[in-house]
């Protein structure tokens, strides 16, 4: 029987209690696998407690699982003499070279949207947002600060731009066939360099259409018609704005799951952050971050972790469907839980 290592950084905030869910869930839909999971102390509680959030030693240790599960990271109070918070879990992106920022967006119930049913329903798109690179590639180094002002610089790369358009025309390939870029191409040299490497990618993909879309555009579409689109592919700060508007549309933040992929590392995480000010108190929503783990799943691949992604998907599902099963952050009274527990039993 295949066992799968599994890293487990449960962070800061509510990440323990988000990914405690996921583990659940994921011992329960366990058949003809097992898994192996171990914890790593990662974030701002590990700074505050031994002087780094991301220390060496447990960056080389988490090459050795076979995947990686991350709750949250980060607390607001808890920043760089620069002034930023720090985000190991942006570090772990760049250190694993993990360049494809996977944000599934879906609605599974008409109710959880602040659009019109008309609009929201049928909700199923994929934001593809380029992890290692953009405007992010000036935190550490590229950008500048004076007394005076501060300068931050995006940076596209060929080598960059080629691998995230090609993996997103390779995901639009098993879904809709469509693939839209979304840039500033219009203002921005960079951003028009981007479009002519997304324009040579797509000439070996004939078969899936595309279209291109320049961000503030396309802020204004997601709110008009969100169906319409299929698979997106953006820069790592456009994508960054752009999944938390898209996680809007379905509910919000605890209903976003995510994947940071590369070619041989891979973490997955719930789109949100660590909001500390409902941690400890059984309300945060794990849906996301159940949703993170059958992706991971899907990653390890084999027919027994793939059937397992399927059925876990489909119990969120079926619980979901459910408009009486509300989390807070959807105007209910459903703990974290009481939503586990409820999908564990669906399964």
């Amino acid at each position: 029987m295949k066992r799968f290592s599994i890293a487990v950084l449960p962070g800061d905030g509510i990440g323990p209690e988000v990914v405690r869910a996921a583990v659940e869930v994921l011992e329960a839909a366990a058949s003809g696998f097992s898994l192996d999971c171990r914890e790593y102390s990662v974030g701002a509680g590990e700074y505050l407690e031994n002087g780094n959030p991301l220390p060496p030693e447990t960056l080389e240790a988490l090459k050795g699982h076979d995947a990686i599960l991350l709750g949250a990271m980060g607390l607001p109070s808890v920043r760089w003499p620069n002034g930023v918070e720090m985000t190991p879990q942006i570090d772990l992106r760049e250190e694993l070279d993990l360049f494809q920022g996977v944000r599934p967006i879906r609605l599974f119930h008409p109710s959880h949207s602040p659009l019109k049913p008309e609009i929201a329903e049928g909700i199923d798109f994929v934001l593809m947002r380029e992890n290692c690179e953009g405007l992010f590639a000036a935190r550490k180094k590229g950008g500048s600060r004076t007394p005076e002002g501060a300068t931050d610089v995006m940076r596209i790369t060929r080598h960059g731009a080629e691998r995230i358009c090609r993996a997103s025309f390779e995901l639009a390939r098993t879904r809709r066939r469509h693939l839209t870029l979304v840039d500033k191409a219009n203002v921005l040299p960079s951003m028009a360099f981007f479009r002519e490497v997304f324009d040579e990618v797509a000439r070996g993909y004939p078969d899936v259409g595309t279209d291109r879309v320049y961000i503030d555009a396309m802020a204004l579409f997601l709110v008009q018609d969100p169906r319409h689109f299929d698979v997106m592919v953006t820069e790592n700060m456009f994508g960054d704005i752009l999944s938390d508007l898209a996680a809007g549309l379905v509910g919000g933040m605890g209903m976003a799951p995510s994947a940071d992929i590369g070619d041989r590392y891979a973490v997955f995480q719930p789109s949100h952050g660590s909001a500390p000010t409902i941690a400890g108190k059984n309300v945060a929503n794990p849906v996301a971050t159940i949703l993170s783990a059958a992706m991971m799943l899907d990653w390890l691949g084999g027919e027994a972790a793939v059937s397992a992604a399927r059925r876990i998907e489909a119990a969120v599902t079926k619980v979901l469907s459910n408009p009486e099963i509300l989390t807070a952050d959807l105007g209910g009274s459903t703990t974290t839980t009481g939503i586990t527990d409820a999908i564990k039993a669906a399964l």
